[in-house]
């Protein structure tokens, strides 16, 4: 058995050895200032062009910056890019460089300075990105949108261009993605595939060390770019220390302790130790804690297999649309958010495309509101009264989530639909769904970047499993999403996805269930610890006051 109470102190002694070497070599120990959070899951790698999974994406945020970035709102701004212009045809965006970027210090360069980041670092890292021989998951990115030799392009040091095939307006929110970090080729070449472990950017932090699955530290970069607009200059933290205990019931004690500066999300089996049904935090947690909710661009859903040609759906009731309707108006999404979710998180009432993304509006995509008798109704029509002669149906789910499947499983039995839970690991689900083996299955979505189309696509008829596991082919709706992509005006675009929602749901390719939101627990003495739609780990605004 793990002893998480010894590795969480193997953790702290190798911290405070090297924050305490660090203290007395600057001779600033008393204004030390470190964030400390937890990870349950180990970082992979620290090369950006890795940063698939969040604890990933996190470190890769603190240590890289990106050309644009999103805010709080999920609107794009500047980052290394100060400004940009977009050409009349919707295919070249020319990006203007900040002067006054450097990357961290580092061995590889002349004297171990970090050097001035350029425009030919920008075109090195995107080709890096889609290199086979890198072989990062985020290669798919400019898929079929650029020819990757001549569509980056360096015009001088401070200008960088990127030339599409044809018109894509998401593409902002791609190059906003930590994948598309810059990166420099010095430090690269020099460490090969150990980049992963010798990892250098432009970033607030730089890196100082990683004990992988014990402790990563990293120490506030002296040469940052960002001042606040006071004109102090940001990061206002000096390093940030990150654990790695596996149990989460474990980092909930040290976050009581105050050994930890805030957690992200809950674990189930504490929750109702800390939040009432309705999702706030208890009194007796009130002053000692703070609690942080924000949309979350994440929907959990139920999918159902719609390939009319695979024997599997030909033999199957779900092939019959009436009977897919019935099963989303046969479930209580509000009382499982209550009983099941603490509040966490709004019911699914509209269609796919999530709350917290500016195109969604619950107004023009209506869902399926809890109607037993509706759904009866349909089973009726669709030729199974009372659910008489209605085969029973699997649903497949992973463990984590195996309460909410029997909920569902429950609730459609009381209108007359048999459903069987099958609980799988989660690499099994994955090949089922990819193999399209699993006729109903639990599944989630979470946006890549801030655009409906970033859901929009797990529906387009020409996509392979992934995204579109349900193997959805409508083609009107095909139709909208390449009108969509092509599409600049925010107003007329938006128009599209609701319409495209709108099919989907009115098909019942999917069964939402809800749309997820990002919690946290924070300690008091935190300040300016920002939440966002995207779940980004934001520390440059962080400060730690005195109580």
């Amino acid at each position: 058995m793990k002893c998480y109470y010894c590795q969480a102190v193997r953790s702290s002694a190798w911290i405070l050895l090297f924050l305490v070497t660090l203290s007395c070599n600057n001779r600033r120990s008393q204004s030390l200032d470190v964030f400390r959070y937890n990870s349950v899951n180990a970082i992979s790698s620290l090369d950006p062009a890795f940063a698939k999974s969040q604890e990933v994406i996190w470190a890769a945020k603190l240590l890289y910056n990106t050309l644009v970035e999103t805010d709080t709102a999920l609107a794009i701004r500047p980052s290394v890019a100060r400004s940009w212009e977009v050409s009349d045809d919707h295919l070249t965006y020319t990006f203007h460089l900040r002067t006054d970027v450097y990357f961290h210090d580092n061995e590889a360069f002349p004297g171990g300075k970090g050097r001035k980041l350029v425009a030919g670092d920008v075109v090195y890292s995107l080709r890096r990105l889609l290199d086979p021989a890198t072989a990062s998951p985020g290669a798919w990115l400019f898929n079929g949108r650029l020819n990757p030799e001549t569509g980056f392009q360096a015009l001088d040091d401070s200008t960088f261009q990127l030339t599409l095939f044809q018109p894509f307006h998401p593409v902002l929110g791609i190059l906003s993605m930590q994948y598309c970090s810059i990166v420099p080729f010095e430090v690269v070449n020099k460490y090969g595939k150990d980049f992963r472990n010798h990892p250098c950017g432009s970033g607030p932090f730089r890196f100082f060390f990683w004990d992988e699955g014990q402790a990563l530290v990293l120490h506030r970069n002296p040469r940052y770019f960002e001042k606040d607009s006071t004109g102090h200059q940001l990061p206002y933290l000096e390093a940030v220390q990150i654990s790695f205990l596996e149990s989460k019931a474990s980092e909930f004690l040290l976050f009581r302790q105050g050994q930890l500066d805030f957690m992200n999300d809950i674990e189930p089996s504490f929750k109702d130790e800390v939040l009432t049904k309705q999702g706030k935090l208890k009194k007796e947690w009130e002053g000692k804690m703070v609690l942080s909710k924000h949309a979350y661009l994440n929907t959990e859903y139920l999918g159902i297999l719609m390939d009319s040609s695979n024997p599997l759906v030909k033999n199957s009731p779900l092939r019959i649309k009436k009977i897919r309707q019935a099963i989303n108006y046969g479930i209580d999404r509000t009382k499982m958010m209550t009983y099941l979710r603490n509040g966490i998180g709004t019911a699914a009432l509209s269609g796919f495309v999530p709350a917290g993304l500016p195109s969604f509006d619950p107004q023009k995509v209506k869902g399926y509101p809890y109607s037993p008798a509706t759904a009866r109704a349909l089973l009726k029509e669709a030729g199974f009264p009372g659910g008489k002669g209605l085969p029973v149906i699997r649903l497949l789910s992973i463990p984590a989530y195996a309460d909410l499947a029997n909920y569902v499983a429950n609730q459609l039995q009381e209108v007359g639909i048999r459903v069987q839970v099958e609980v799988v690991q989660k690499g099994v689900l994955l090949e089922q769904t990819s193999r399209s083996l699993a006729l109903f299955f639990r599944a989630s979505w979470i946006a890549d970047y801030p655009d409906a189309e970033s859901y929009l696509t797990v529906f387009y008829g020409n996509n392979p499993a992934p995204p579109n596991y349900t193997r959805y082919r409508n083609p009107a709706f095909d139709r909208l999403y390449e009108q969509a992509l092509k599409e600049n005006n925010d107003s007329i675009r938006y128009t599209l996805y609701r319409e495209m929602d709108r099919m989907v749901t009115e098909d019942a390719a999917v069964v939402p269930l809800f749309y997820d939101e990002v919690i946290r627990l924070v300690q008091p003495n935190v300040q300016g610890l920002y939440n966002n739609g995207m779940n980004l780990l934001e520390l440059r605004w962080v400060r730690k006051v005195k109580q």
